[in-house]
């Protein structure tokens, strides 16, 4: 089965080199490219100011992000829902970029960096399908008929959330079907389907035609002669 993780990140700004830190994370958990309704939501205290140009962006200000866990604190649940599911994120060199450097300011403690090479880029599969067009998050809901109206500031967990539907866009469209839910499609079979095992393939309906039915049905059959193309779509084993 498959497990991916959608993640999105806020940031104090945007050089992780230069100083900047993580604020939020948020992630959602797909199996076999369905949400199962597990989410992953932290703010982190940055321990530094929020620029002008981040908080216009997401409007997470100093005073809100005070008395929030700095992310040492919350690191071993963020890897913990992680777990070995592969990541997809929109724009991965930035957020694997702050993501990597807060794991090494941890020192002994840190994870093993995270590599771009196993990481579901989105943005490139996005323009690899819509050559010249705008393929931001906002862009692309609005081509597949996604619903953002709550997007009126960036969140890392809403943007996650709309990053996975654009995702299974990107594949190819809806996974869910029959009136599943996530759950329920993600489930492996239980109950008496399960215990039966194997199916067996269905046994073919006896003909409903009379003896004397058949008899003109082959004499027409035989009149069209050996090379009609009938002939190359009617098998010997007909049902009896």
């Amino acid at each position: 089965m498959l497990r991916e993780i959608v993640l999105d990140t806020e940031t104090t700004g945007t050089e992780a080199k230069g100083g900047d830190r993580l604020i939020e994370i948020g992630a959602v958990e797909l199996l076999n490219h369905i949400p199962t309704g597990r989410t992953f939501h932290r703010y982190c205290n940055p321990q530094r100011a929020v620029s002008e140009g981040a908080f216009n962006v997401h409007g997470l200000s100093d005073a809100f992000l005070a008395d929030k866990p700095v992310f040492a604190e919350i690191v071993g649940e963020l890897l913990e829902f992680l777990g070995d599911g592969r990541l997809v994120i929109h724009n991965a060199p930035f957020d694997v970029g702050f993501l990597n450097m807060e794991y090494a300011r941890l020192g002994d403690r840190a994870p093993p960096p995270i590599r771009l090479e196993d990481v579901v880029d989105t943005l490139p599969m996005a323009r690899r399908k819509h050559p010249g067009a705008a393929n931001n998050l906002d862009a692309l809901c609005a081509r597949y008929g996604i619903d953002n109206t709550k997007r009126t500031k960036h969140g890392a967990l809403l943007d996650a959330q709309i990053l996975a539907e654009v995702y299974v866009e990107l594949l190819g469209g809806k996974q869910t079907s029959l009136g599943l839910t996530a759950v329920e499609a993600a489930a492996p079979l239980a109950g008496p389907l399960a215990q039966q095992g194997a199916v067996a393939a269905p046994r073919p309906y006896r003909s409903r035609l009379t003896e004397a039915e058949r008899a003109r049905h082959e004499a027409f059959r035989a009149s069209l002669g050996p090379a009609a193309i009938w002939a190359e779509y009617i098998g010997t084993d007909e049902p009896a």
